[in-house]
């Protein structure tokens, strides 16, 4: 069922769409009704983070004794997904143990690397699915369920995307933390970057503006007493760099994952995969520049992730290269900026690890 919901961008009315998080938790939902009651329904209703209620077509009914599977068809909007159309399905049955437990089967990809959201083997499920699908079993009644999240099409979609180069394999992800798609060009986003750090400079009048990448950066800024206004500027970081130093910014501080800011550390400046994948040539520059022994750096180069990577570094007594790739950062920014003399200041966190990494 397509949502009435639309966005514009560039002049144009685009259509937003729903997450496969938000399949999952409607195809669960749409079980565990059809668990209790023992009849069918033809659609299923869910909250979701946004705020915004879907209601969702269920297919692929599978009513038995003592469990039950369906499936929610994913749309994308009029954003372009490699996900869009593709069959989330659950299957739910009850447990005596009171818990809900959420697993993940054919077609959803498995964590292999640390640093993710989850546990190495876990089911690539993000938490806010997690947290929604049991929100709404909730709902239902106070028993126990297992949830099986699978998808027949999952291993062949997972290969177009990006999965494998952060190290979950074997299908997609069960993602979204807002449970909505909402259609975004380009240019779009960086209007809204660029209109977001006009704002702070317009109503706040800081010298300072905090520019992070998404969300967790935005966080993990707080956590460490990083007050001012920040700015989520996603991968484009010489953009957002570039208009707040025109803004009059007097300095600019950013805090980011180790795997973009890695790329940063060596000078890119657009840090999303499709442009640039140098993580692991930004580690083996900075440890050449260590003098590391040309075994440790081979080892890092046949890595896959940044956070495997940077474990390594740690345990091998070069925990220092994280400060390093953050001055070297705020160097490669003072020149990119053409201003010598600007207060930069980079911060760099793991997932597994926080700040303060040396």
């Amino acid at each position: 069922m397509e949502l009435d919901l639309f966005v514009v961008k560039d002049g144009e009315n685009l259509r937003c769409g729903y997450t496969t998080g938000s399949c999952a938790t409607a195809a669960a939902k749409a079980c565990a009704i059809m668990l209790e009651t023992g009849e069918e329904i033809d659609y299923v209703q869910i909250d979701t983070p946004a705020g915004i209620d879907l209601r969702l077509k269920v297919n692929d009914i599978n009513i038995e004794s003592k469990k039950v599977s369906c499936s929610i068809i994913k749309d994308a909007g009029d954003d372009p997904d490699n996900t869009d159309g593709i069959k989330i399905f659950a299957q739910v049955e009850k447990n005596s143990r009171k818990e809900i437990i959420i697993e993940g089967g054919i077609g959803i990809g498995r964590i292999g690397k640390k640093g993710l959201f989850g546990k190495v083997g876990e089911a690539a499920i993000n938490p806010v699915p997690r947290q929604m699908i049991k929100k709404e079993l909730s709902k239902i009644s106070d028993s126990g369920y297992n949830v099986l999240i699978y998808a027949p099409e999952g291993e062949a979609i997972g290969r177009k995307t990006f999965n494998s180069n952060i190290g979950i394999e074997g299908g997609i992800s069960i993602i979204g933390t807002k449970g909505i798609v909402y259609p975004m060009s380009e240019k779009a986003l960086l209007d809204t970057i660029y209109l977001e750090i006009d704002m702070i400079r317009e109503n706040f009048g800081l010298d300072n503006i905090i520019l992070v990448p998404g969300n967790y950066g935005e966080n993990i800024a707080k956590e460490i007493g990083k007050t001012n206004p920040s700015v989520k500027i996603s991968n484009y970081i010489g953009e957002g760099l570039t208009y707040a130093y025109k803004k009059g910014f007097k300095s600019i501080t950013l805090v980011g994952h180790i795997g973009k800011f890695a790329k940063l550390a060596i000078g890119i400046f657009n840090t999303h995969s499709k442009v640039s994948d140098a993580r692991m040539e930004a580690f083996i520059y900075y440890l050449a520049h260590m003098e590391a022994p040309i075994e440790l750096i081979k080892k890092i180069d046949a890595t896959l992730t940044a956070e495997e990577a940077l474990n390594i570094c740690i345990d091998n007594g070069y925990g220092e290269i994280v400060s390093l790739m953050e001055k070297g950062s705020a160097e490669r920014i003072r020149t990119y900026i053409k201003d010598r003399e600007m207060e930069i200041e980079v911060i760099i966190y793991s997932m597994e690890r926080g700040v303060n990494l040396c």
